[in-house]
């Protein structure tokens, strides 16, 4: 009997209960905490240096108001790198592959930009519906589509990040399914296929790292056009 693809994404049950929150909850369990010694081990050491630059990066072109945000889009980044990476193990559950999801990362940080913006500088906020020197005639559509395209930003952000996730998920699937077939027929093609598999699982793992990267980024660049 053939499984649908698409059962790998569905929530994994426990007595009737999802497990969504375990998988939620797991990434912080994998961090080791700060020690009170004065000399941290080597983990501690490049995981302090990796948090500090990536802060220092994302925060470079934001004004100093924007730098509140530090904490929260550094521990963000952290979150979807693991809860992705964790995802491309063997019998686990990506959760980041559900929609919903993202876009409960998504919109309540957008909107807090928004009325972060709307409250500290509404002239400016409101300015952005509108380019300078634009001919009077086209300002009602103008404003409508600027408008539009502000609301369509979280579901840009949250549609991104699953529709690449599950793409390589499906990726991955597929080619395994058709190694795991060709072995026993024609086993240098497997082996082929394999090698494409293994190239294919890295490529994954870039992907994983490069989407939370980008999730955070461009939640920068709306929380810079706000403060």
């Amino acid at each position: 009997m053939m499984l649908n693809f698409f059962d790998q994404f569905m929530s994994p049950m426990l007595l009737g209960i999802p497990l969504m929150a375990l998988a939620l909850t797991l990434p912080w369990i994998l961090y080791p905490a700060p020690t009170s010694r004065w000399v941290n081990n080597r983990l501690l050491a490049l995981q302090g240096w990796f948090i500090s630059r990536f802060t220092q990066q994302l925060l470079l072109p934001i004004n100093v108001g924007g730098h509140k945000w530090a904490i929260l889009l550094t521990s963000l980044m952290l979150f979807l790198i693991t809860i992705n990476l964790l995802g491309l193990l063997p019998y686990t559950f990506t959760p980041t592959t559900q929609l919903s999801l993202n876009l409960g990362f998504a919109v309540p940080l957008w909107l807090a930009t928004v009325i972060l913006g709307m409250r500290n500088q509404p002239t400016v906020a409101l300015g952005h519906l509108l380019p300078e020197g634009t001919p009077i005639p086209l300002i009602p559509v103008l404003i409508i589509i600027e408008t539009i395209s502000l609301f369509i930003r979280p579901l840009a952000l949250g549609v991104r990040l699953t529709a690449n996730l599950t793409a390589g998920h499906l990726l991955i699937q597929l080619i395994a399914s058709a190694a795991f077939v060709l072995l026993p027929m024609m086993p240098t093609v497997a082996i082929l296929t394999t090698t494409v598999l293994f190239l294919l699982t890295l490529l994954e793992v870039a992907v994983a790292m490069i989407q939370a990267y980008v999730f955070v980024l461009l939640l920068s660049l709306y929380l810079q056009e706000n403060v």
